[in-house]
């Protein structure tokens, strides 16, 4: 075999070895920022349709299905964790969360799974006081989902909070899907400003906890 022959034969041979290496890895994880872009229309859509701040839905997709990344977004296209509920007659999808074979809703899309999402929050009695918030006071909108058992976690409210304002995600509930004059960044609210947004929630009266969604 003459060299030339040869070494063309060895620079293949690498380069079908760097496809093979290059096919075996796993695809990098979706960002914060990919995330948004991927669903802010979406999310501005819902808002029109049913009144919900954008920066909330996203908020939520993001903390719920780690940025797109989680067995439930991966495998369900589940952004928001919604278990099944006796009502849910769709698909479903089976693992361990708060107990063991928990059973939550299966989509064909991520865009159906935000559809739902409106569907759910506007649907069920013990969200309506929600709807009696200005619909740009994302942080009351926070605090009123924890206070209406949404999550379990205790620092929930503070978890959408944090997401929005390091995110300008607020931009999004002025119903621009592509905000292009960035306000200044809030700051991080005082508790003053927590016990304002609990009071707004509070007089609602509207929110019964039942527990998580």
């Amino acid at each position: 075999m003459t060299r030339p022959v040869f070494s063309l034969i060895f620079l293949l041979s690498l380069v079908f070895q760097s496809v093979a290496l290059i096919a075996q890895m796993p695809e990098g994880k979706i960002t914060y920022n990919q995330y948004i872009q991927n669903y802010k229309e979406i999310a501005v859509r819902k808002m029109h349709e049913y009144k919900i701040p954008a920066s909330i839905t996203l908020a939520q997709g993001l903390l719920e299905s780690g940025s797109g990344n989680s067995e439930l977004a991966l495998k369900a296209n589940n952004h928001f964790g919604i278990k099944c509920h006796k009502e849910w007659t769709g698909m479903t999808y089976t693992m361990d969360d708060d107990e063991k074979n928990e059973c939550f809703r299966k989509y064909a899309s991520a865009e159906e799974s935000y559809s739902d999402h409106s569907f759910f929050l506007t649907s069920r009695p013990r969200y309506a006081g929600l709807f009696q918030l200005d619909l740009k006071d994302y942080k009351a909108w926070a605090y009123g989902l924890k206070s209406a058992g949404y999550a379990t976690n205790p620092r929930y409210a503070e978890m959408l909070i944090k997401i929005i304002e390091e995110n300008e995600l607020y931009l999004y509930d002025s119903g621009d899907q592509r905000p292009v004059a960035k306000k200044t960044k809030p700051e991080k609210p005082s508790s003053n400003e927590e016990d304002q947004a609990l009071t707004k929630v509070q007089k609602t009266n509207s929110f019964t906890f039942l527990g998580s969604c």
